[in-house]
């Protein structure tokens, strides 16, 4: 047996390093509490409210139902590393890990495009919007997003844990991310990194310039309409949704479309603090909570509790 295989034979765990600092503990608790009680309120809301059974709140629940997801797949991890200094993860709980965030990251740029063409077709061409835009649609739209990003996460997983670890495996990160393990590895990645390029062409590039182009058209329109109080107000309606996207993508496309030589575990653990923590907590404010709806559904709610 070779050296690397003997290695790998034995490799189990991980060790996730973290921050190595418990400083900041009690600021990204408060922020994980903030950013479930945010999206739980939106799923609530949306769920419940009469007046927001629409496609842009059927996306909009479902987005933060991932969000929820999502946040719950990293951070409790991150908050126990904090407390633990560096915390051993089974290889088997690294490649779930891995697989669900990729899976739920993906699947939420997919719904991302789904809005922005719910968005088009509202702004564009509103005369067939409820033609268009049906609760079959919606389904269908969100089942392919589901399927089709965890299908290519799982790919993507096990083509990476398929590699022989055989260096240190202290893991210099806050989760299994996939640069973070690739630079783990001892073979030759160039395959696997094809692997991950190919995967970010669908799941971000591809997405990312379809919303651009619909996002192209919606503009246009909004400049055509000759209030400035119309145009106000329906670039309202799509700027929050526009300002996620870009953040979302922003993030996931330099943390992923580099190759391996370029990985830097300080910047890249910084670029993902902010993906994983801080703007799934300001999602709700920058879609929900400022808009006028959402406050008149959310007044609603409370009121019945209330009485």
């Amino acid at each position: 047996m070779r050296p690397w295989q003997k290695n790998h034979t034995f490799s189990s765990e991980f060790i996730i390093l973290g921050f190595g600092d418990m400083a900041e503990f009690g600021l990204f608790l408060i922020m994980h509490l903030v950013t479930l009680a945010g999206h739980t309120t939106v799923v609530l809301i949306t769920l419940t409210d009469s007046f927001l059974q629409t496609p842009m709140y059927f996306f909009l629940q479902n987005l933060s139902t991932i969000q929820i997801c999502y946040t719950l797949v990293i951070v409790p991890n991150m908050l126990a590393n904090f407390l633990s200094r560096c915390q051993h993860m089974p290889f088997l709980g690294c490649a779930l890990q891995m697989h669900l965030f990729i899976a739920l990251g993906g699947e939420e740029c997919f719904l991302l495009l789904a809005m922005a063409h719910d968005r088009f077709v509202a702004i564009c061409i509103p005369l067939s919007y409820t033609l268009t835009v049906t609760r079959a649609l919606c389904l269908q739209l969100l089942t392919l997003a589901c399927l089709g990003s965890f299908a290519l996460s799982l790919t993507l997983t096990v083509l990476i844990f398929l590699l022989p670890f055989c260096r240190s495996h202290e893991n210099n990160h806050f989760f299994c991310d996939i640069p973070a393990v690739l630079f783990l590895a001892c073979s030759d990645t160039r395959a696997n990194e094809v692997a991950v390029f190919l995967v970010c062409m669908l799941i971000l590039f591809v997405p990312f310039l379809l919303l651009l182009f619909s996002y192209g058209f919606i503009i246009t329109a909004i400049l055509r309409i000759h209030s400035a109080e119309g145009r106000s107000k329906t670039f309202s309606t799509c700027a929050g949704h526009l300002l996620v996207s870009l953040l979302h993508y922003g993030c996931a496309i330099f943390i992923y479309s580099r190759p391996k030589s370029c990985y830097t575990p300080e910047q890249d653990k910084i670029v993902s603090l902010v993906y994983t923590n801080v703007t799934p907590m300001l999602y709700p404010m920058i879609y929900s909570l400022r808009n006028k709806e959402v406050k008149g559904a959310l007044r609603r709610l409370l009121e019945s509790r209330s009485c």
